[in-house]
């Protein structure tokens, strides 16, 4: 993965041969956890969504490295120390993440899913891989390579490689939020705890997602 400062990004992952990732409530607040933890130094949240076998992310670097050369943006969020019920509304029974100081946003990603797979391996009693080797995490903001955007239509999910620049954004916001939906996990977004589309419609005060970010680039909620 390349990350340039300044860009949005849609990072998401699924589980190996489309495996289970996630198998209780405290599994998904273990991961946010990690999130705040691995991502955060690095990205503003601007929207995520966890699935039974998958997650989307949608961030703001705006930080490359964490320490020696830097390439950063200011962030715009004020980072206050965040209790674990402030992650998703309640509170997380499993042990806080190590502390990890990354030298890069791509060995940060890493570590949040080498560990998360290590802790679920030991609840699991399995071994081996959990989430497919590469994570993918596409610019919705540069038009100069091939990004795909996409939207959902009566005939299923389509990308769509023509949309101007300022639409993908929008296009991207909304279809993390759909995805349970899409899924058929639930008939509305808001019925899917598990996302950040509680928080932006008022329902829950989750500190991931930076409202901010999502006003500065013109997505709507």
């Amino acid at each position: 993965m390349i990350f340039e400062a300044g860009n949005l990004y849609h990072i998401y992952n699924q589980g190996n041969n489309r495996q289970e990732t996630f198998f209780s409530n405290e599994n998904y607040l273990y991961f946010l956890a990690k999130m705040k933890t691995h991502i955060l130094p690095h990205a503003d949240i601007l929207a995520w969504c966890l699935m039974p076998n998958h997650f989307h992310l949608m961030v703001y670097v705006h930080s490359v490295c964490n320490g020696g050369a830097t390439q950063s943006r200011t962030p715009t969020t004020n980072r206050t120390p965040t209790t674990n019920n402030q992650l998703l509304g309640v509170r997380l029974k499993v042990a806080p993440p190590e502390i990890e100081k990354p030298t890069n946003l791509n060995k940060s990603i890493g570590i949040l899913l080498a560990s998360y797979t290590r802790a679920i391996n030991k609840q699991e009693c399995r071994t081996g891989s959990l989430f497919r080797d590469n994570t993918k995490a596409e610019c919705i903001t540069k038009m100069d390579g091939i990004t795909p955007s996409f939207y959902n239509t009566s005939h299923g999910t389509v990308i769509n490689r023509q949309m101007i620049e300022i639409e993908y954004p929008q296009v991207c916001f909304d279809y993390i939020h759909n995805n349970p939906v899409k899924a058929g996990l639930v008939k509305q977004p808001e019925e899917w705890m598990y996302s950040s589309y509680c928080d932006f419609k008022g329902q829950r005060n989750g500190k991931l997602i930076n409202r901010e970010r999502v006003e500065e680039f013109g997505i709507e909620f």
